[in-house]
């Protein structure tokens, strides 16, 4: 399940054959039930997270998406993922890197056809592709780092759902 080095927010797809208000029910009584994960039910949605206590940077989360298929069945779609601040952060972090190596490439283009020096662009270059390079293997750490909270989310999931 979790084995895929690459994705970042590992995903996964279950059917049941049983109506979707069957299982927002479980989750429902067992949020008020337990005190050993943080359970937010929203419509359709469900969170799961550990406790604050046992939170750190980059603690994953469960968001589940219970989706009815036909009148007795439904899916469920679920992905782990890091806090959505935490995300947001780091996917604009992503973005902003791009977006400087794009305007340096522009800026190292144009000093090069007007015969300019383009020593200070090669360099800004380097340095944004070990930034990415640092961030890429930051991700990749921090998904090691919460692989064992994906794994007691994932358990808790299971068991709520017998």
């Amino acid at each position: 399940m979790l084995s895929n080095e690459i994705v970042l927010r590992p995903r996964f797809q279950m059917e049941f054959e049983q109506p979707c208000s069957q299982l927002l029910e479980k989750f429902a009584e067992v949020k008020k039930s337990q005190n050993k994960f943080v359970v937010s039910c929203v419509d359709d949605h469900i969170f799961i997270k550990l406790p604050n206590k046992e939170q750190h940077f980059w603690s994953p989360q469960l968001h589940l998406e219970i989706a009815e298929k036909e009148k007795n069945s439904c899916s469920l779609h679920g992905f782990f993922g890091p806090n959505p601040t935490v995300w947001t952060m780091f996917m604009f972090l992503h973005v902003a890197v791009g977006i400087l190596f794009m305007v340096d490439l522009t800026w190292l283009y144009s000093n090069y056809n007007l015969g300019n020096p383009i020593t200070l662009q090669i360099g800004i270059a380097i340095v944004l592709i070990l930034v990415w390079i640092l961030l890429y293997f930051a991700g990749a750490m921090g998904k090691k780092k919460g692989k064992p909270g994906m794994r007691e989310l994932y358990n808790f999931m299971i068991q709520t759902l017998g």
